[in-house]
């Protein structure tokens, strides 16, 4: 008895669906409002996946980009609510909910276009006005301009359907539970069918494409059928193919002049350039470079440099087996470093995103003997049991710090994951010497786990190198290992790295699973870091007005 359940709820559905009569054309069929909140509530859901793409490159994919997307998302369905249940009180009319549906079809078909020139319009403006909270001011006015619109659009869809379909009061619980019903289905299709789906196949501009192609063909269905509003349709299926073709043209990074990939993962946006002297991966537009190649030299005159004391300090040249664990890869230019210099250590890499380590082997020559495990850099640590003469921690890009990768519980599992001797080296890319920083709760976490820490700031970069070992005096390691090194080059710089060693004494900042803010701590080293560089911009403008200022750019 309890099975026929089910049917009986299915067959009340669509006898709600059959009893109303609302035209002479689609609306005939009340299935067809339940397909409008179903589609309704995708769209909405695509559109939100999407817009942490859009975003992502430009500001991070941080918990507090994706707290800006769902705030204003949230905001945006909040009053189209209210609005739709006031409007379908006055004119209840469907021709007003399926002109709004195509209105937003068509807006949020041209976002993949219009939406990168107001993301750069928005931070260029506030680059010359606002000292504080940059990032977050820029990503929630973006958020605001690009997509509040057609989200409140599609947020009068649900109590303008619940007008449609009510027919009388013994009945409404049923009817706004099933479109309830309809409208969460369709948002967990619209959730999972761009992130493992759309997006990784054909990119974050398609994506958009086909939900807002959805959405504008059941608006064109609807007024084809009730022989209405022609010309809007045409003009509405004209700005869709325009903004379809356009959505396609450039990039992100469209400025870019030296681009030979250009693509998305699950994880990431994705770009590889090729410059006279090396190949560069970055995944973000604003922010710096995740890995290099170099053309015609092993050093690269970056942080990958500094990071080759932590072999020389385990003194790995002495020792007939010796091993090197990455955690967050990349595309391999540490690990390619090391296998070079030291070419008896045995290396391997974790990074997370399979898609890098397909770039790795395609653009950045990554030998093929250099084993790679596509895992969460923690994950991979609970169940492994090897353990290391050197781990290299460089998980951390730009803003978007992985908290589990930050506290001290993770710490003290890469502490036991060293052999005896063995050294970690973490690099730390937004230092500053700012008391309560991020940077100081990551030192103060890795010494209270570790005890013996020196760092290393990398010359010309905001980057700052920090090694760790449960034993034995780093400074004096690094001297003695060098001596034993057959590269010249390479002696020269171990040598000056540790006349540049600073010895790191930990306070009581300490980063924990259960509270580590790292991204709004990194949110602000990232406020200090752009109110340093673009000091002298802000002063012209203050002082020259626009026109000093776009001459100096120009």
């Amino acid at each position: 008895m309890e099975s026929a359940v089910p049917f009986r709820w299915m067959k009340g559905i669509i006898k709600n669906m059959n009893d109303k009569k609302k035209s002479q054309g689609i609306l005939n069929y009340s299935g067809f409002l339940y397909l409008t909140e179903f589609f309704a509530g995708m769209g909405v859901m695509a559109v939100e996946l999407g817009a942490s793409r859009l975003l992502a490159p430009y500001f991070s994919s941080s918990q507090i980009v994706w707290t800006i997307i769902i705030g204003t998302i949230m905001i945006a369905m909040a009053c189209g609510n209210v609005f739709g249940g006031i409007s379908a009180d006055k004119n209840p009319d469907p021709d007003i909910l399926y002109r709004r549906i195509m209105i937003a079809a068509v807006w949020i078909c041209a976002i993949p276009f219009l939406g990168k020139y107001i993301i750069l319009a928005i931070t260029g403006l506030l680059v010359i006005t606002v000292n504080t909270n940059l990032l977050i001011w820029a990503a929630f006015l973006a958020c605001m301009i690009i997509f509040v619109f057609p989200l409140f659009l599609l947020g009068t869809v649900t109590p303008s359907l619940v007008k449609y379909t009510v027919n009388n009061l013994d009945s409404n619980g049923r009817v706004v539970g099933s479109l309830g019903a309809f409208n969460t289905i369709g948002s967990i299709i619209g959730t999972f069918a761009p992130t493992f789906i759309t997006i990784p196949a054909v990119g974050t501009a398609v994506t958009f494409l086909i939900f807002s192609g959805i959405l504008l063909i059941l608006g064109l269905v609807y007024y084809v059928t009730e022989k209405k509003r022609r010309l809007f349709c045409l003009l509405s299926v004209l700005l869709f193919a325009v903004f379809s073709v356009l959505g396609q043209w450039g990039g992100f990074a469209f400025w870019e002049k030296n681009l030979i990939y250009e693509g998305e993962s699950v994880y990431n946006y994705l770009k590889v350039e090729d410059w006279s002297d090396r190949v560069i991966l970055s995944t973000n537009v604003l922010f710096g470079v995740q890995s290099v190649k170099m053309k015609s030299s092993n050093l690269t005159d970056m942080y990958y440099d500094i990071a080759l004391a932590a072999p020389v300090m385990a003194d790995v040249g002495s020792k007939e087996k010796s091993s090197l664990l990455v955690l967050g890869m990349g595309t391999g230019t540490y690990a390619g470093q090391c296998a070079k210099y030291f070419p008896d250590m045995a290396v391997e890499g974790v990074e997370i995103d399979e898609k890098i380590t397909d770039l790795a082997h395609r653009y950045f020559d990554l030998s093929a003997s250099i084993p790679v495990s596509n895992y969460d850099g923690r994950a991979f640590l609970n169940v492994n049991r090897k353990k290391y003469d050197v781990i290299m921690v460089d998980a951390y890009q730009d803003i978007t710090i992985p908290f589990q990768m930050s506290s001290v519980e993770f710490f003290t599992m890469v502490r036991d994951h060293l052999a005896p001797g063995g050294i970690m080296v973490v690099n730390l890319n937004m230092y500053t010497d700012e008391k309560g920083s991020i940077n100081e709760y990551l030192l103060d976490t890795i010494d209270s786990v570790f005890g013996q820490v020196v760092t290393a700031d990398v010359p010309g970069s905001s980057n700052r190198e920090v090694f760790a070992s449960r034993q034995g005096d780093l400074k004096e390691l690094l001297y003695g290992g060098a001596e034993s090194l057959e590269d010249t080059e390479l002696v020269f710089l171990m040598r000056k790295i540790a006349y540049g060693l600073e010895i790191y004494k930990g306070g009581s900042h300490i980063f924990t699973d259960d509270k580590a803010p790292v991204e709004l701590m990194g949110m602000r080293a990232i406020d200090d870091l752009i109110r340093d560089e673009l000091g002298i911009y802000k002063e012209i403008f203050r002082e020259k007005g626009p026109g000093g200022f776009l001459e100096m750019v120009n």
